[in-house]
């Protein structure tokens, strides 16, 4: 599904307030990543949405939506493993020049990366997919982040 600029912005402005519904009064943190997860997929038609947790030295795969995963990623590696690493948003217009790039799935072609902060700590990220090349922008960055964000309080 492709989604205008515009379009995508009024999207995302109005999932934001679900998304605090869905979360409001909710402790557990991966119920809250599956329902988000699932709105996220169901709504931008997104190729693979999903959540990788920080545990120990490496991520774990969590609540996700689309194909099957890769189940733990390192520090540093891929996409994920350096939104981790940097502790910042990772836009990556084609995963095929991405350096160290993890192929979960050959179909995956762009890819956005969040980290989720509590206590001045990356706990997860936020993981997209697309099978299109540069799918996503600073209006996802923008929304994905504010997500991110309610997720992790």
């Amino acid at each position: 599904m492709e989604f205008p600029k515009q379009k995508k912005e009024e999207t995302y402005r109005s999932l934001l307030p679900q998304i605090e519904a869905l979360v409001e009064g909710e402790a557990d943190l991966t119920a809250n990543m599956a329902n988000v997860c699932a709105l996220l997929h169901t709504t931008f038609g997104f190729w693979w949405t999903g959540f990788y947790r920080v545990v120990g030295a490496c991520l774990v795969l969590g609540p996700f939506q689309g194909p099957v995963a890769c189940t733990r990623i390192g520090r540093g590696r891929g996409v994920c493993g350096t939104a981790w690493a940097e502790g910042a948003t990772q836009v990556v217009p084609d995963v095929e020049l991405f350096p160290g790039h993890i192929a979960c799935s050959a179909a995956s072609r762009s890819e956005i990366v969040v980290p989720l902060w509590r206590d001045g700590e990356v706990i997860a990220v936020l993981d997209i997919d697309s099978d299109r090349l540069a799918t996503f922008d600073n209006v996802d960055r923008t929304w994905l982040e504010q997500i991110a964000a309610l997720l992790a309080r």
